[in-house]
């Protein structure tokens, strides 16, 4: 299995990558084919897919700021399983980090991911892939180390509709002895994240405006 990164949706690699979001991921989880050509091109992003016998079986994607000490996991999907995708983007993906920050000499603070709820996301189907079920990715990233941050997440889909997805965790895998986390700087972070979508709904700026009048913000377990 190969790690092979895609840096532009000319790739030949992309459009595999892109149909199979379209198969394993809910339509307000995927950005529209043509949305991916700018953020590609973005030097924080880093987008691989794993690859065996030319397809495309998984791919992850992820930030790296450097000047924030921090990481983003974007998504992370199996599309085969029974051949390790899963544990082999995760390793891969840390080994990746780890580079970057030896790179740029910065010893990252964590990595915050968006985590489905399983008791609240219903009845998706994620492409037929046991793996991607949310009660199992859940408790994967648990095992990782990744807690909840203690607040009623709201998150702008991906169709750029304005619609609210209300059926996810903003959660943080801390790399440092943290129990908390600054509440203006999570704020800050997801305005800046989500900075590509014009369309917000009304409950992502109300959740905003919340987050700035806080301190800290808890990490709980998953």
């Amino acid at each position: 299995m190969e790690y092979v990164q895609i840096k532009n949706i000319e790739d030949p690699l992309f459009p595999k990558m892109h149909r199979l979001m379209q198969e394993v991921f809910p339509a307000e989880e995927v950005l529209e084919y043509e949305l991916w050509r700018e953020p590609l091109l973005d030097p924080t992003i880093r987008m691989f897919v794993a690859v065996e016998d030319g397809e495309v079986v998984g791919a992850t994607e992820y930030r790296f700021y450097a000047d924030k000490m921090l990481s983003m996991t974007d998504f992370t999907m199996i599309g085969k399983e029974g051949i390790g995708v899963g544990p082999f983007l995760a390793k891969k993906r840390h080994e990746d980090l780890m580079q970057l920050s030896k790179e740029h000499n910065v010893e990252l603070i964590g990595v915050f991911a968006e985590i489905y709820d399983p008791y609240r996301i219903g009845n998706h189907a994620f492409g037929g892939i046991k793996a991607m079920n949310p009660f199992v990715r859940r408790e994967v990233l648990a095992h990782l180390g990744f807690k909840r941050l203690n607040f009623t997440y709201v998150h702008p889909s991906w169709t750029n509709e304005g619609d609210a997805v209300t059926d996810l965790d903003f959660c943080f895998l801390p790399y440092q002895d943290v129990q908390t986390l600054n509440a203006r700087f999570i704020a800050d972070f997801l305005k800046s994240y989500y900075a590509i979508l014009s369309h917000k709904p009304e409950a992502w700026h109300t959740m905003i405006t919340e987050l700035e009048s806080k301190d800290e913000i808890e990490l709980y377990p998953l």
